[in-house]
């Protein structure tokens, strides 16, 4: 059986999953977190290696926590293709990212991001931001049941 993670976290900065990690115990928000360091592994966590399969490869995770500035594929076409394929579209997608530029903002909300988040450089202001994420999007969002349509 596979195991139903809470978060993925996609960063390719170490000191930035640290952090989150750190901050997620601290706060005892998420037990299971699935980490991949660049958007390849991403989308090789849901789709494999043949993207749109007929099933996904895990179970999906409550919500991903997904950074923009990643090597091989950038976080914005792992968005883009987390938005348009059935198999994802409905999983909660938080952009914590670096970026402040206007134009990641636009496209992350014209592909569908469901927040936006500027990773705060002080620790104490990184963890409670996440604390806050986890718990939203794990203990008070509702996300639809699987298979549920409109």
């Amino acid at each position: 059986m596979k195991e139903h993670i809470e978060i993925l976290l996609v960063d390719d900065n170490p000191s930035d999953v640290e952090l989150t990690l750190h901050a997620l115990r601290r706060y005892k928000v998420a037990n299971r977190v699935q980490i991949a360091r660049d958007g390849s592994e991403a989308l090789e966590y849901f789709f494999g290696s043949e993207p749109g399969a007929g099933q996904p490869k895990n179970v999906p995770p409550k919500v991903i926590l997904l950074d923009l500035k990643l090597p091989k594929v950038d976080g914005l076409e792992v968005l883009r293709k987390l938005k348009t394929s059935e198999l994802t579209q409905a999983i909660p997608v938080v952009v914590l990212t670096t970026s402040r530029e206007e134009k990641d903002i636009v496209e992350s909300y014209h592909l569908g991001v469901n927040s936006y988040i500027v990773k705060p450089v002080d620790f104490e202001q990184f963890a409670e931001a996440v604390r806050q994420l986890g718990l939203y999007w794990l203990l008070l969002n509702e996300p639809p049941k699987p298979g549920s349509s409109p």
